[in-house]
């Protein structure tokens, strides 16, 4: 790739809010076409969309100035191009390139001793599989199944367990609790291909990026299954394998009505990436499901994998003992209760509730986390401790701040104030336990008797300050590709994960971006920015915060030090 070319314009100057409207209409078509079951207008329009200019300016922004990622080298060894390299990129960007092999990575499996392999593309293959995501998806997002969530725009792991809830609440249900083997490395490649069912160009150049190949120190290693975590492609072609799974069974076991019983619910499938639930009320119905699954999946060249896989109950013990289940961190299980405190299902009260909690395991690790924190960092300040401290809290808090976590937030401030207690006492070993309160604790402080912190008014959050706050699930048939910005944008402010400034600045900005003026959207990379800088004395404060995109913020901090803002952009104040 001759990224040394001179470009034919300045990526500042380009109208970015025209680039993402053009783009946004395509998609639009694509995504309604693909619903009324058009086949043929939804190959016409990808065609239009990966010859546009705009659609290949705004793949490669996405993985050169967007992605966390961008820092990453493929084999060739490029990596944070210049804007001047961006466009050249763009330029070249062409579906007739072949495929390079990837550059292997290894790194860490949360929980584990194993290691996950990632697969690096080079820039050129990252912009080109950015390109075509932006055609496929909104084909295929008017497929997917509704209980789908992972790796999906504008869906995540509290709608899956709002699903959960709204499947249980009046009935318990045995669940299939399953999790794939090496989900990413033993995809079928015929069997993915065959459902993509792409025009022949696509086709031929999504089976180049499968069957490319990685780079490892030891030398090429060709890949015939699988399709490789680190690619921008790689989530979506994983969904589109998995898809049909819960269609296939609900063709097997459909609604039933008996006169005696009353209605037969059919199976339900709640699915998070490679990590699956079955629910239903019948046992048996639930072992057939497991062995359906298992020819299923097994055409895919897939397996469920044993020592995380189990048949579990949401109110009762099944005859291997098992309660409840965790999914996605949380910890699903039905309660007995009185009847003054059960629900009720058509005037009859239920005799249990139905509670979810985080799990043991999110909470050993949550802990455990806290615990390395302040150990290794047994000299630093108190200021700096609590700088690192509060971001973990914050994070954990508010993935949690939808269920049943109070208590669990009271336990892990006791934790906390232990583990700090004798941070404090090595640090000094002479002085009483008098004069090491004063000198951590505030006495007092917004309703707690002990605060960890600084008489300057810089304190460490507690767990408990969190608000538990009902998540709703997002309605089955919407898709951010519906064009209702009015029903995205509410959405997006109300995320447990997004944090409170940003919360605050999408409700105030009335989910717009205050520089381009375009609706933020669930992918989209939020970041805080002053109005006027604090290097021109610019205050720290809500009356100075803005919310940007993060490529708007980068052009933002490029010309504050200039008189006007790019062609096309009109800036103003997002609440005056």
């Amino acid at each position: 790739m001759n990224t040394d070319q001179k470009p034919m314009y300045e990526w500042n100057t380009i109208n970015w809010k025209k680039v993402e409207t053009t783009v946004f209409k395509l998609q639009k078509r694509i995504y309604q076409a693909s619903r009324k079951g058009n086949t043929k207008t939804v190959h016409q329009l990808q065609k239009l969309l990966l010859k546009s200019c705009s659609a290949k300016l705004l793949a490669t922004r996405r993985v050169t100035q967007d992605n966390q990622g961008k820092k990453t080298a493929g084999i060739d060894g490029v990596k944070s191009l210049t804007p001047s390299q961006r466009i050249v990129v763009s330029q070249n960007l062409t579906l007739s390139d072949k495929a390079k092999p990837l550059r292997r990575v290894w790194i860490p499996k949360p929980g584990s001793t194993e290691k996950r392999p990632l697969g690096i593309p080079i820039m050129r293959d990252r912009a080109t599989q950015a390109l075509v995501k932006l055609g496929l998806e909104p084909e295929w997002e008017a497929k997917f199944e509704a209980n789908s969530y992972g790796f999906r725009p504008g869906r995540g792991a509290h709608d899956a367990i709002a699903a959960i809830f709204e499947s249980v609440k009046f009935k318990p249900k045995y669940v299939l609790d399953a999790d794939l083997e090496k989900c990413f490395d033993r995809i079928n490649h015929q069997k993915l291909l065959e459902k993509v069912s792409s025009f022949p160009t696509l086709h031929r150049l999504i089976n180049q990026w499968l069957k490319a190949g990685v780079m490892e120190q030891t030398g090429f290693t060709e890949t015939t299954a699988g399709t490789p975590q680190g690619g921008v492609i790689s989530p979506l072609l994983a969904n589109i394998a998995l898809h049909g799974m819960e269609q296939y069974l609900k063709k097997k076991f459909p609604r039933k009505k008996h006169t005696s019983t009353g209605n037969v619910n059919p199976v339900k499938v709640i699915r998070y990436a490679d990590d699956f639930l079955v629910l239903h009320e019948k046992e048996e119905v639930i072992k057939q499901c497991r062995e359906l699954l298992a020819g299923w999946l097994g055409e895919l060249g897939l397996q469920m994998k044993e020592s995380k896989t189990s048949i579990t109950h949401t109110f009762q013990p099944t005859t291997e003992g098992k309660v409840g289940f965790d999914f996605l961190g949380m910890h699903v299980r039905q309660y007995e209760v009185g009847k003054n405190q059960t629900g009720h299902l058509k005037g009859k009260p239920l005799g249990f509730k139905t509670l979810i909690k985080p799990s043991k395991k999110s909470i050993k690790k949550h802990s455990l986390t806290l615990q390395g924190i302040i150990r290794n960092n047994r000299s630093i300040s108190q200021k700096r401790l609590i700088e690192q401290l509060n971001p973990v809290i914050t994070g954990w808090c508010n993935y949690f701040s939808t269920v049943v976590a109070k208590d669990t937030f009271n336990s892990m401030d006791n934790l906390l104030f232990i583990k700090l207690r004798r941070w404090a006492f090595r640090r000094h070993t002479r002085k009483t336990r008098t004069w090491i309160a004063h000198k951590y604790w505030l006495l007092k402080k917004e309703g707690n008797n002990w605060t960890f912190g600084l008489n300057k008014g810089y304190h460490l959050r507690f767990h408990k300050e969190t608000k538990i706050k009902r998540h709703i699930k997002v309605q089955n048939d919407k898709s951010p590709y519906d064009g209702n910005w009015t029903y995205w944008s509410s959405r997006l402010g109300r995320y447990p994960t997004l944090p409170g400034k940003k919360a605050f600045l999408l409700r105030k900005q009335m989910g717009k971006c205050a520089l381009c003026g375009l609706s933020f959207r669930d992918s989209d990379l939020l970041e805080l920015d002053h109005i006027t800088p604090t290097s021109k004395q610019g205050k720290d404060n809500k009356e100075n915060w803005q919310l940007l995109h993060r490529h708007c913020h980068d052009t933002k901090t490029a010309l504050d030090n200039k008189a006007g803002l790019p062609n096309g952009y009109t800036y103003e104040e997002p609440y005056a």
